[in-house]
């Protein structure tokens, strides 16, 4: 026991699955959202158990349970999700709960707020996803969560649609060992031959040279990925933002900066505050700033 006095606590709080697409902001965990994550309807993955843990430990304590910002938070415009063949359209799965609360961190940092901005932050960790923010509404992202875009720590990225066809073919690798290859096992880890971000930390200090020639490629596509997000709003971009794990490099960012600078000033904010950006959802809804949503 830590000592908090379970009568005092207003609400449970708890990271949001793969549920079904929806916009962003604080949801009450309900029935349907828990029937949907029982049943696994967009995929299964350890983001799932978040609301059903909430939502039993808020029953139990007689209290609401809340999800902030999802994975699946689809803000995209239509003309966003079109690709070359009509039937395949992307997908909307991004790192929405810290990109989210990064753009409100931003927007207090430039005396604005977050609805009034446009702004293009970039969430770089195992996945590296990419979204421009227009005026609260996350228009355009990249779905690093299945691997298009930048590659990342463990993630392939976007591939020549030939050779990832060739390589799906002459590997004999069964569809499920290749999605692992290129989902799990590729990007920082498959260059510098690694497991675990803390290998990573320790190579860069071992072995610096090693890794800015990584870094530098990431840099690169992480840096296009940018100007690339920065066309859908005309160029009109009021800051840029590095976050998550790998923003915790000084020699990545700025790299990237240097690519980027043109466009706005970049703003970077290391690492990925999951709890405290659950909290802050949270509490936006019981101080009455935001009001609660329904999944349905």
């Amino acid at each position: 026991s830590i000592g908090i006095d379970i009568s005092t606590i207003d609400a449970v709080c708890g990271s949001g699955g793969l549920l079904r697409p929806i916009e962003g902001g604080t949801y009450q965990v309900n029935e349907q959202m828990v029937t949907d994550l029982n049943d696994s309807i967009n995929g299964t993955h350890v983001s799932n158990l978040g609301a059903l843990l909430a939502f039993d430990i808020a029953n139990e304590w007689n209290v609401n349970a809340y999800i902030v910002d999802p994975v699946v938070v689809d803000e995209m415009l239509d003309i966003a999700k079109k690709t070359g063949i009509p039937s395949i359209e992307r997908k909307s799965i991004f790192h929405a709960l810290n990109q989210k609360s990064v753009g409100r961190s931003l927007a207090s940092q430039l005396h604005a707020t977050y609805e009034d901005l446009c702004l293009v932050i970039a969430h770089m960790g195992g996945g590296i996803t990419v979204g421009v923010h227009q005026y609260g509404q996350v228009i355009d992202v990249n779905n690093g969560f299945d691997g298009d875009g930048p590659f990342s720590f463990e993630r392939a990225g976007s591939i020549p649609n030939k050779d990832l066809i060739q390589l799906s073919f002459d590997s004999g690798m069964s569809k499920e060992a290749l999605q692992h290859q290129l989902i799990n096992k590729s990007g920082i880890k498959a260059y510098l031959d690694i497991d675990r971000s803390a290998d990573l930390k320790i190579l860069w200090r071992s072995q610096p040279e090693k890794v800015k020639e990584v870094f530098d490629i990431l840099a690169y596509q992480v840096a296009k990925e940018i100007g690339k997000m920065s066309t859908v709003v005309s160029g009109n971009v009021n800051a840029i933002a590095l976050t998550g794990d790998l923003a915790g490099y000084d020699y990545l960012n700025q790299k990237i900066i240097e690519q980027v600078s043109w466009i706005a000033d970049t703003y970077v904010f290391p690492g990925e505050n999951v709890m405290l950006a659950l909290a802050r959802g949270t509490l936006r809804v019981l101080q009455g700033i935001e009001k609660v949503k329904q999944y349905n």
